[in-house]
């Protein structure tokens, strides 16, 4: 396990789908804030959740946050789009409802550095969200990500287009803002 502060970043476990797959999927307008694709409803246990683990899949690399004291489930998060050639990817998380507001945030995006940089030798993290997610703005504006542009009307979300803030940051401006 990989270790925050405050979470831990694991191996998905069977009995975590459940559970993501009601609090975070199930919840159309938060679904539909979070991923580029449109929300449809998917048969509990299916293959097709997204919280389903594929360990051939080599661009995508997902974890379950889980707390610390008690290591009960927070949410989950992911390296995606991993690009070994340009030694890139992104970053992408979802806190269950009752982990919000925590500050957990702002460490699963530290533990997801220190995994891409130190742990996959990346030398580029790039966050995408949208313009009005407070949260992860600060989250990864406290771990050093860098506003690098804003992609105008680029989400449709929930019967409205909306901005999206892209984010990155580079490994010796993680490496000189950190302990590493």
């Amino acid at each position: 396990m990989l270790r925050g502060s405050k979470v831990g970043l694991r191996a998905r476990h069977e009995d975590d789908i459940p559970i993501l797959q009601a609090e975070l999927h199930d919840d159309v307008v938060n679904h539909s804030r979070s991923d580029g694709a449109p929300w449809r409803p998917i048969t509990p246990g299916s293959e097709g959740s997204q919280f389903a683990v594929d360990d051939k899949e080599q661009r995508l690399v997902p974890f379950s946050v889980v707390e610390l004291d008690g290591g009960t489930l927070a949410g989950t998060a992911a390296l995606w789009g991993i690009d070994n050639h340009n030694r890139s990817a992104h970053i992408g998380l979802g806190l269950l409802p009752s982990s919000r507001g925590k500050g957990y945030g702002t460490d699963v995006v530290a533990v997801l550095c220190h995994y891409g940089f130190v742990v996959r030798g990346l030398h580029r993290l790039q966050i995408e969200t949208l313009s009005d997610n407070a949260a992860m703005l600060r989250s990864a504006e406290r771990n050093g990500f860098v506003r690098e542009g804003v992609l105008r009307s680029a989400a449709w979300v929930m019967g409205e287009f909306m901005d999206e803030v892209l984010l990155g940051l580079l490994a010796e401006e993680w490496k000189a803002n950190s302990k590493g």
